[in-house]
C-alpha cells in the first residue's frame, strides 16, 4: 500500500463534456504520470429533491446500481474500466453508504431502511447535509442489499472502493462486506474516508455513531489523514507549527497497527487547492513531503496544472488544464513511491527547522528528504558524509560539505548507500 499513487477524478469537471468519455481519453496521460489507481467520485444518478446548486451533489445518490446518464451509459463506463485495465490502471469508485438522496430509489422501495424522526419522516443526522437522508443499519436486509450492490460493481470490473464518511457506518458492516467481496475478488482495495476528530467527538457527544481510524483498520486497507489534518493545515499557514506536525506524525506511528496506511495528500475535492493555501515553492515543498511520507500518495485532478480553484460539487466547472506545468514534478514524485526504501524501510523525522528533514532507512541504503516548507535561506545539517548525492526531486546532484547542504528553494531527496540510522542511534541523534 505504501507505494500506491491514486488519482482522484470528478467526472463532471474533468473534461469539457463532463462525461466518462472525457476521462477515458485522458487515461493514457494519467498512467504516464505513474498513477496506479484512478478513483472516480460518485458515478451514480443524483437525486432531484432538495438539490444543492444547479446540478446537485454527486454524494446525494438516487440509485446505487445505475450510472448517471449525464456522464454516459453503462457501456461508456465499461469502456472506461476496460481501457484503464489495458493501461495497467485499477479503477476505484466512490461508495456513499451513510446516506442517499432524499428521493432515492431505496426510500421508495424500503422506507424502513432510513433514520426517521418521531413523526416517521426520514432525516439526516448532519443538518448541513440538507440534500440527503441517513440510512439505518439496524436493518439486516439493508446490509444484504448494499453488499450485493458492491458485488455487482466488482463484477463490472471495479477494483476498489473509496467509502464516503466510512466512520459513520458500522465497522461490522464493512467487515462483512469486505469478506463477501473477497470471495468474488480477493485483491479489492478498500479506502475509508475517516473523519476529522472534532466530528467524531461531536457525534459521540450527541449519542451518534462515529468510529475512530483505529477501529476502521479492522476492515480497511487505507484511512484518510483527517485525524491530523488541522495540524497539517496549521503548519502550512505558520512555519512555527511545523515541529508540532512532525510530532503528530510520530504519534500516528505509535497508535495505529504497525502496517497502517494513511492516504497522504495536500488537496482533494473537499479541501482548498494547495496553490491557494501558500506560495508556489512552499506548495511544491509540501506536495513533495506528502509523497515522501509513509502511505499512498493522492493527486487530485488539476494539481498537475497548478490549478487554484476547487470545482464546486453542485455545478459544472471544468478544470482549467492549461499546459500541465507540474506534471513532470508529480511524475517524479510518483516514481519516488516505487523506491525500495519507501516500501521496505523505516521512516524517521529528524528536523523541522529551518527545513523538514526526513530519512527512509532500508538495509544498507536509503533516502534523505529535505523540504523547505518555510521558504528559508541558509544551510541545513544532514547526517551524511561529505560528497555529491543524486537528487531524485530535481534530477541533478546536491553537494554535502562540512555536514551541511544549502537549502534548495523547494527541496531535495538524496539517495545514499549506508546505514545512517544505525550511526544516528550510536551518536544519540536518533529520534
Amino acid at each position: 500500500m505504501r507505494s500506491l499513487v491514486l488519482y482522484e477524478v470528478y467526472v463532471r469537471s474533468h473534461s469539457p463534456g463532463g462525461d466518462f468519455s472525457g476521462v477515458t481519453a485522458d487515461l493514457p496521460r494519467i498512467r504516464q504520470m505513474g498513477v496506479d489507481v484512478v478513483w472516480l467520485m460518485p458515478i451514480h444518478p443524483i437525486g432531484l429533491k432538495a438539490r444543492k446548486g444547479t446540478l446537485g451533489s454527486p454524494y446525494a445518490i438516487a440509485d446505487y446500481r445505475a450510472v448517471n446518464a449525464e456522464y454516459g451509459s453503462a457501456e461508456d463506463f465499461a469502456t472506461l474500466v476496460s481501457r484503464a485495465h489495458e493501461l495497467g490502471l485499477r479503477v476505484m469508485i466512490d461508495v456513499v453508504y451513510n446516506h442517499t438522496a432524499a428521493d432515492a430509489r431505496l426510500l421508495q422501495e424500503h422506507p424502513a431502511w432510513y433514520q426517521q424522526d418521531a413523526t416517521g419522516r426520514p432525516v439526516t443526522t448532519v443538518p448541513d447535509w440538507s440534500d440527503v437522508i441517513d440510512l439505518n443499519y439496524d436493518e439486516p436486509a439493508l446490509w444484504e442489499y448494499q453488499i450485493e450492490t458492491l458485488r455487482r460493481w466488482v463484477r463490472a470490473g471495479v477494483d476498489g472502493f473509496r467509502c464516503d464518511v466510512a466512520s459513520l457506518v458500522p465497522v461490522a458492516f464493512w467487515e462483512q462486506a469486505r469478506a463477501a467481496i473477497a470471495s468474488e475478488k480477493p485483491d479489492v482495495l478498500w479506502l475509508a474516508e475517516s473523519v476529522h476528530l472534532s466530528f467524531v467527538r461531536a457525534r459521540r457527544r450527541a449519542g451518534l455513531r462515529a468510529h475512530s481510524d483505529g477501529e476502521l483498520y479492522r476492515a480497511f486497507d487505507i484511512t484518510y489523514d483527517y485525524d491530523i489534518w488541522p495540524q497539517w493545515a496549521a503548519a502550512v499557514a505558520d512555519p512555527d507549527e511545523v515541529s508540532r506536525y512532525l510530532e503528530i506524525l510520530r504519534f500516528q506511528d505509535g497508535i495505529y497497527p504497525a502496517n497502517y496506511a494513511k492516504l497522504r495528500c495536500v488537496e482533494n475535492h473537499d479541501q482548498p487547492r494547495i496553490m491557494a493555501r501558500t506560495s508556489t515553492n512552499q506548495a511544491l515543498a509540501w506536495t513533495a513531503l506528502a509523497a515522501f511520507n509513509k502511505g499512498p500518495f493522492l493527486i487530485y485532478a488539476g494539481q498537475e496544472s497548478a490549478v487554484l480553484h476547487t470545482p464546486s460539487l453542485f455545478e459544472r466547472e471544468p478544470v482549467a488544464w492549461g499546459d500541465y506545468a507540474l506534471q513532470p514534478f508529480l511524475t517524479r514524485l510518483a516514481a519516488l513511491k516505487k523506491e525500495p526504501a519507501l516500501s521496505e524501510g523505516n521512516l524517521y523525522w529528524l528536523a523541522a527547522d529551518p527545513a523538514v528533514l526526513g530519512l527512509w532507512q532500508a538495509a544498507g541504503e536509503g533516502l534523505l528528504g529535505l523540504f523547505n516548507v518555510a521558504g528559508r535561506d541558509g544551510t541545513l545539517a544532514v547526517p551524511l558524509p561529505d560528497g555529491h548525492y543524486e537528487d531524485l526531486l530535481a534530477g541533478d546532484e546536491l553537494q554535502v560539505r562540512g555536514g551541511r547542504v544549502a537549502l534548495p528553494a523547494i527541496g531535495a531527496i538524496l539517495r545514499f548507500e549506508e546505514d545512517v540510522a544505525a550511526r544516528m542511534r550510536a551518536s544519540s541523534l536518533y529520534e
